[in-house]
C-alpha cells in the first residue's frame, strides 16, 4: 500500500467513525488548559483533572498564579510526576506570561516555547486547541501510533514525526488528527499489548501486517 493510501484510509475511518475527537483535559479558558497541559507531561489526563479542581479554584487567574510561590503551589500538584519542575514552571510561566504577554496566552509557536515548562509539543497543543492552528503535536501516543500504521517512516524524534504528519495530512484535519491518534494510542493501540483484535485500523495498519507475517513464519516452521 502506498502511503497517500495509507494516509487516506487511515482519515476516511476518523472522519467518518470519529468526526469529534477533542483533548480529555478539563479547563474553561487558555490559561486553564496552558497549565494543564504543563502539568500533563508524563502524567495521564485523568490525574491533572483531579489536581486541576483545586488549582483552578485558587488560582483562578495568570496573576494570581505569578503572584504565589513555591511552598504555596506545591501541595496542590504533589501528587503529579516531576511536582518539583513543575511547581517552578507554572510560577515561571504565569510571571511571564504577565510581565512579557499581558496576562494573554500568546498565539505564535515561537512565543509560546519561551514560556517556562513549554516544549514544542505543548504549544502545539495550545496552538490548536485554542487558535485553531495547524499544528500538530506530537506525545509518545502519537509517534508510536504514526509508526506502527505506516504514517511515518524512520521518524526517531517527535520533530520528525511531526513534520511528517503536516507534509501528508490536509491542513483542515492536522490539529483534529492530533486528538484521533492520541486516543487511539491511549484506548486501542496501546505501547505494551496493542488491541488489535479490537481494532478498525488493521486493514491498513503495518504494524499488524509485519505481525500477521511473523505469525505465519512461526506456524510454517512448526509444520
Amino acid at each position: 500500500m502506498k502511503k497517500a493510501e495509507r494516509y487516506q484510509q487511515v482519515l476516511d475511518y476518523f472522519i467518518t467513525n470519529v468526526p469529534t475527537a477533542e483533548t480529555e483535559l478539563h479547563y474553561e479558558n487558555p490559561y486553564q488548559l496552558l497549565v494543564a497541559v504543563i502539568l500533563s507531561a508524563q502524567c495521564t489526563d485523568k490525574r491533572v483533572n483531579l489536581v486541576t479542581v483545586d488549582v483552578f479554584r485558587d488560582f483562578p487567574t495568570p496573576q494570581r498564579l505569578a503572584q504565589t510561590d513555591f511552598d504555596t503551589l506545591f501541595p496542590y500538584i504533589k501528587s503529579i510526576s516531576y511536582p518539583n519542575n513543575k511547581t517552578k514552571h507554572l510560577i515561571g510561566m504565569a510571571q511571564m506570561l504577565v510581565n512579557d504577554f499581558g496576562a494573554v496566552v500568546p498565539e505564535r509557536i515561537d512565543d509560546l516555547v519561551k514560556l517556562p515548562g513549554v516544549g514544542r509539543k505543548t504549544a502545539n497543543v495550545i496552538a490548536s486547541v485554542v487558535y485553531q492552528q495547524p499544528a500538530m503535536a506530537v506525545d509518545t501516543h502519537v509517534f508510536r501510533v504514526s509508526a506502527r500504521l505506516g504514517l511515518t517512516t524512520a521518524a526517531k524524534t517527535p520533530l520528525e514525526t511531526e513534520k511528517q504528519l503536516v507534509q501528508n495530512i490536509p491542513e483542515q484535519y492536522i490539529a483534529t488528527a492530533h486528538h484521533w491518534l492520541i486516543l487511539h494510542g491511549r484506548y486501542t493501540c496501546l505501547a505494551r499489548t496493542p488491541k488489535c483484535n479490537e481494532c478498525n485500523l488493521t486493514a491498513f495498519c503495518k504494524y499488524f501486517e509485519q505481525e500477521q507475517k511473523k505469525k505465519q513464519k512461526t506456524l510454517a516452521k512448526m509444520a
